[in-house]
Parts: structure tokens; sequence; C-alpha cells
């Protein structure tokens, strides 16, 4: 009977040491990538608008809402292609607003038609990460720490493709200024590890 019942517990119990053994490797190489196990909740506030490309004017929600900034725009681009999202920042630079951008390096230096020189040029301030394989954020922190302070995100790249070309979400976060402190302290925190700008 014993012999019986064993190839029925037993691997119960292996599977039981293996998640174990599973959980620990997971929680040593956390520890030392210095990974929280689990991120905060942030409490739903606020609206958020969503737009689809290529059905809907996702460049142009973007467009609307750098247009409505009144203090500062802290942006996080992998790749940035687009000259009427360029030209909207810069436009936003001319009337007085902190414009700050924070790029993929490899993008920017090998990818092609990358808007960043022309930001770069108008007196944008622009930093470049250099620390990952992929800088892939795609944020647009506006007016953080104010009453109409918003935050931009989705896989939408700052690009032609990504409105013309590709199947892309875009979401604006607006009256959240948990999420909007969240976003610009983790701008903050690439900000330290970014290096100047300079042309090649």
């Amino acid at each position: 009977m014993r012999r019986r019942l064993l190839p029925l517990v037993l691997p119960s119990f292996l599977l039981f040491v293996t998640c174990a053994a599973e959980s620990q490797v997971a929680e040593q190489r956390n520890h030392e990538h210095g990974l929280r196990q689990t991120p905060p909740t942030i409490m739903a506030r606020g609206s958020v608008q969503v737009g689809f490309a290529p059905w809907d004017n996702a460049e142009g929600m973007v467009v609307d809402a750098i247009r409505g900034a009144t203090q500062q725009i802290l942006v996080q681009a992998f790749s940035f292609t687009s000259r009427t999202l360029a030209n909207a920042l810069i436009a936003a630079r001319r009337r007085g607003v902190d414009v700050r951008v924070m790029a993929d390096r490899e993008q920017t230096f090998g990818g092609e038609a990358s808007r960043i020189p022309d930001l770069a040029q108008a007196g944008i301030p622009v930093i470049l990460e250099v620390r990952y394989q992929s800088a892939h954020n795609k944020v647009m922190v506006i007016d953080a720490g104010t009453a109409e302070a918003a935050v931009i995100t989705g896989s939408y790249n700052w690009t032609y493709a990504a409105q013309y070309k590709n199947a892309e979400n875009v979401l604006i976060l607006r009256h959240n200024p948990d999420i909007v402190k969240a976003y610009a302290a983790n701008w903050r925190r690439h900000q330290a590890d970014a290096l100047p700008y300079t042309e090649q």
C-alpha cells in the first residue's frame, strides 16, 4: 500500500520543494538587484484619456497636453522622430516652460531622423541614458506639483510611425498628484545616471 501511495505524495512534495527553491532564487536575485518585492499601490483618482493609434489622433492628444503646460515638461524618450511633437516642445520652451528631455543614447545616435538634435539646438536640456540595454520609457510629466499636473505614458513612442504605421496606445492621467509624483521621482532617478547630450 505504501508503495502505491508514494508516487502520489512524492510529486507534490517535489513540486513544493521546487517552488520553494525557485522562490528563494528569485528573492536572492531581487535582493542582488535592489528590487522591491511589490511596488506600492497608488489610489485611482482623477481622469484618464485613452487613445489607440492608428485609429485615434494620439499625437494630437499629446500635442494638446504639451500646449496646456504652464511650468514644466519632463520627457523620457526611447525613439523621438516626430517633427510635430518636437515643434510642440520647442514652442513650449519659447513660451517659458521648463522643458527637459531624457532619451535613449543608442536610438538618438543610431536611429534614423532623430529629433533630439533639433531639441538640443533649440536650447532644451537633453541628457542620454546609457546604463540600460534599452531606455524604453515613453513618458511626459507635465506641471508636476500643480493642480493641472498630468502624466502621458503608454506604448506610444514619440515618432511618426507610432501614429501612422503602428498599433499603439497612449494614456493621459490627470488630477492624480500621487501618480505624477511617482513618475517625476522616477524621471529624477534616471537623470542621476544619464549623461549630457553632445553631438557626435
